[in-house]
């Protein structure tokens, strides 16, 4: 079976790829990666507002040192202190100068010239497309979602007018009209989009009754949701379609080609197994595609998305009522009763 297919413009290998993560951050994971067959990967983002802190705390630092002479010799020499900044940036520059496979670098902003500022440095740091990562919790009550989409609309435009690397966009399924909101995306300069983006939810610690973050890796299940998208956004968008989240298995790759991904992007089964699990998820993808009668990647791609599929419907309200009937007729069986 043939996995080559294209992602942003540039040929890959297969369609497996590594998702942000700690294992994308560091070079000796990167090559591991690499060694065990990752077709492309997408490094860590860089936050804006990470940036700005790091700044603003070297530069108090630094007017302490020349405001107060006696502690002077207690502080190094702050102009030559790598920022965050400076550290990504260089981390792209490594990456590209150790791997083969095509490196996307990840950027999450605050602020339109903080988009664009970094964009063009990420740019000439050498990374072979960007993907901005839209990660925002809309917790303004005065807020609306159409303006809220606007500014996203303009920030991925800004960037699109300051760069000429592809531009991939991951966002979350939590907007209103997703399918018109994933359209004019596209109309505004994203040449792919990822789905979806995986927002980390806080909890409540029950002795202290702090707010705690919390992270929990994905699971298989979670992939229905953007397979749901993917299979109804296939063949309607002049952009590349990403899956990412909830795969963890050769089977999970296939599901969410057949629904139309040009990619499938991992990283919670990478860091439960490993990137020794590349070379498994390829090896089961493969023996699946060959087994169904697949030659290769571009001709699974879409072949159960909404536009190819007998029954259409089944991506949308209809299959919810079908679910419901499915699942009590089989608890009423599982009880000894008689289906509906």
């Amino acid at each position: 079976m043939d996995l080559s297919t294209t992602y942003l413009g540039l040929d890959l290998r297969s369609p497996l790829v590594a998702s942000p993560g700690p294992l994308t951050g560091k070079i000796d994971s990167l090559r591991a990666l690499e060694a065990a067959g990752i077709a492309a990967v997408v490094l860590p983002s860089l936050f804006e507002e990470q940036v700005i802190h790091d700044e603003m705390s070297t530069s108090a630092l630094f007017d302490v040192d020349q405001g107060n002479p006696e502690a002077s010799s207690y502080f190094p020499d702050l102009q030559g202190i790598e920022s965050i900044s400076d550290r990504y940036l260089r981390h792209v520059e490594e990456a590209k100068r150790v791997l083969e496979i095509p490196v996307i670098a990840s950027l999450n902003g605050v602020s339109a010239d903080g988009w664009e500022r970094y964009a063009r440095l990420i740019q000439d740091a050498g990374a072979d497309a960007l993907e901005l990562n839209l990660y925002r919790v809309a917790a303004d009550v005065d807020t609306s979602g159409s303006a809220i989409e606007a500014e996203q609309l303009d920030l991925v435009r800004a960037v699109d007018e300051v760069t000429y690397i592809p531009l991939a966009v991951k966002v979350s399924p939590y907007y209103t009209a997703f399918g018109h909101f994933a359209a004019r995306l596209v109309a505004v300069g994203a040449d792919a989009l990822v789905l979806f983006n995986r927002f980390y939810q806080p909890d409540i610690h029950p002795q202290t009754r702090a707010v705690v973050p919390a992270l929990e890796l994905s699971s298989p299940s979670e992939l229905r949701l953007p397979l749901r998208w993917l299979g109804m956004l296939h063949g309607r968008l002049s952009a590349d379609l990403a899956a990412t989240t909830g795969i963890h298995t050769g089977l999970d790759a296939a599901r969410a080609l057949l629904a139309g991904a040009d990619v499938t992007m991992m990283t919670s089964a990478l860091l439960r197994y490993g990137p020794s699990q590349v070379s498994t998820v390829e090896q089961a993808l493969v023996a699946w595609g060959t087994e169904h009668g697949y030659a290769s990647v571009a001709e699974l791609r879409g072949s159960a998305s909404q536009a190819n599929v007998a029954d259409p419907a089944a991506f949308e309200r209809a299959n919810y009522v079908q679910g419901l009937i499915d699942f009590a007729n089989s608890f009423q069986s599982a009880q000894g009763h008689g289906p509906w």
